[in-house]
Protein backbone atom coordinates (compact mmCIF):
# COMPACT_ATOMS: atom_id res chain seq x y z
CA UNK A 1 0.00 0.00 0.00
CA UNK A 2 1.42 3.34 -1.08
CA UNK A 3 1.65 5.98 1.62
CA UNK A 4 3.00 9.51 1.70
CA UNK A 5 2.78 11.02 5.16
CA UNK A 6 3.62 14.71 5.59
CA UNK A 7 4.59 16.28 8.89
CA UNK A 8 6.16 19.45 10.23
CA UNK A 9 3.49 22.00 9.42
CA UNK A 10 2.22 24.53 11.91
CA UNK A 11 1.93 28.18 12.82
CA UNK A 12 4.99 30.38 12.41
CA UNK A 13 5.62 34.12 12.43
CA UNK A 14 6.70 35.97 9.30
CA UNK A 15 10.43 35.56 8.82
CA UNK A 16 10.46 32.24 10.61
CA UNK A 17 11.35 28.76 9.41
CA UNK A 18 9.76 25.33 9.18
CA UNK A 19 10.93 22.00 7.86
CA UNK A 20 8.37 19.71 6.28
CA UNK A 21 8.97 15.98 5.99
CA UNK A 22 7.27 13.39 3.81
CA UNK A 23 7.77 9.74 4.69
CA UNK A 24 7.11 7.38 1.79
CA UNK A 25 6.33 3.67 1.71
CA UNK A 26 4.89 1.09 -0.65
CA UNK A 27 6.92 1.96 -3.74
CA UNK A 28 10.57 2.22 -4.84
CA UNK A 29 11.19 5.70 -3.50
CA UNK A 30 14.56 6.32 -5.15
CA UNK A 31 13.09 5.83 -8.63
CA UNK A 32 10.50 8.58 -8.22
CA UNK A 33 10.78 12.30 -8.67
CA UNK A 34 9.50 13.95 -5.51
CA UNK A 35 7.75 17.28 -5.30
CA UNK A 36 6.05 19.62 -2.89
CA UNK A 37 2.88 21.40 -3.94
CA UNK A 38 0.75 23.86 -2.03
CA UNK A 39 -2.80 25.10 -2.16
CA UNK A 40 -3.97 28.29 -0.53
CA UNK A 41 -7.66 28.97 0.17
CA UNK A 42 -9.49 29.87 -3.02
CA UNK A 43 -6.47 29.17 -5.20
CA UNK A 44 -5.33 26.34 -7.42
CA UNK A 45 -2.70 23.87 -6.28
CA UNK A 46 0.74 25.01 -7.39
CA UNK A 47 4.13 23.34 -7.70
CA UNK A 48 6.62 24.58 -5.10
CA UNK A 49 9.70 22.43 -5.60
CA UNK A 50 10.85 19.22 -7.29
CA UNK A 51 13.82 16.92 -6.85
CA UNK A 52 14.56 14.28 -9.47
CA UNK A 53 15.14 10.61 -8.79
CA UNK A 54 18.44 9.20 -7.63
CA UNK A 55 19.47 8.09 -11.12
CA UNK A 56 19.70 10.12 -14.29
CA UNK A 57 19.88 13.76 -13.29
CA UNK A 58 20.85 12.67 -9.80
CA UNK A 59 18.72 14.78 -7.55
CA UNK A 60 18.42 17.95 -9.60
CA UNK A 61 16.15 20.52 -7.98
CA UNK A 62 13.73 23.09 -9.38
CA UNK A 63 11.77 25.78 -7.58
CA UNK A 64 8.87 28.09 -8.17
CA UNK A 65 10.07 31.66 -8.60
CA UNK A 66 8.14 32.69 -5.49
CA UNK A 67 10.25 30.46 -3.22
CA UNK A 68 13.69 30.52 -4.88
CA UNK A 69 16.39 31.37 -2.38
CA UNK A 70 14.09 30.71 0.59
CA UNK A 71 13.05 27.06 0.26
CA UNK A 72 15.25 23.98 -0.17
CA UNK A 73 14.04 20.54 -1.20
CA UNK A 74 16.13 17.48 -0.37
CA UNK A 75 15.74 13.74 -0.17
CA UNK A 76 17.18 10.89 1.87
CA UNK A 77 16.79 7.71 -0.17
CA UNK A 78 17.96 5.56 2.75
CA UNK A 79 15.06 6.88 4.83
CA UNK A 80 12.53 7.13 1.99
CA UNK A 81 11.92 10.71 3.00
CA UNK A 82 11.77 14.05 1.21
CA UNK A 83 12.12 17.36 3.02
CA UNK A 84 11.23 20.97 2.39
CA UNK A 85 13.22 23.49 4.41
CA UNK A 86 11.33 26.78 4.40
CA UNK A 87 13.10 29.94 5.56
CA UNK A 88 12.11 33.61 5.58
CA UNK A 89 8.48 32.63 5.52
CA UNK A 90 5.90 35.14 4.35
CA UNK A 91 2.17 35.37 4.91
CA UNK A 92 1.64 34.42 1.27
CA UNK A 93 3.29 31.05 1.97
CA UNK A 94 0.24 30.10 4.03
CA UNK A 95 -1.28 27.00 2.44
CA UNK A 96 -1.76 23.28 2.73
CA UNK A 97 1.45 21.65 1.54
CA UNK A 98 1.26 18.32 -0.28
CA UNK A 99 3.93 15.75 -1.02
CA UNK A 100 3.89 14.18 -4.49
CA UNK A 101 5.72 11.18 -5.96
CA UNK A 102 5.78 10.78 -9.72
CA UNK A 103 7.15 8.30 -12.23
CA UNK A 104 4.58 6.70 -14.56
CA UNK A 105 1.93 7.34 -11.94
CA UNK A 106 1.54 10.04 -9.30
CA UNK A 107 0.91 9.57 -5.61
CA UNK A 108 -0.20 12.25 -3.15
CA UNK A 109 -0.03 12.74 0.57
CA UNK A 110 -2.88 14.07 2.69
CA UNK A 111 -1.29 17.49 3.20
CA UNK A 112 -0.01 19.51 6.14
CA UNK A 113 -1.14 23.02 7.03
CA UNK A 114 1.40 25.83 7.13
CA UNK A 115 0.18 29.15 8.53
CA UNK A 116 2.43 32.21 8.52
CA UNK A 117 0.98 34.90 10.73
CA UNK A 118 1.93 37.27 13.50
Amino acid sequence: QVQLVESGGGLVQPGGSLRLSCAASGFTFRQYAMSWYRQAPGKERELVATITSAGGAGGTTKYADSVKGRFTISRDNAKNTVYLQMNSLKSEDTAVYYCNAALFIAYWGQGTQVTVSS
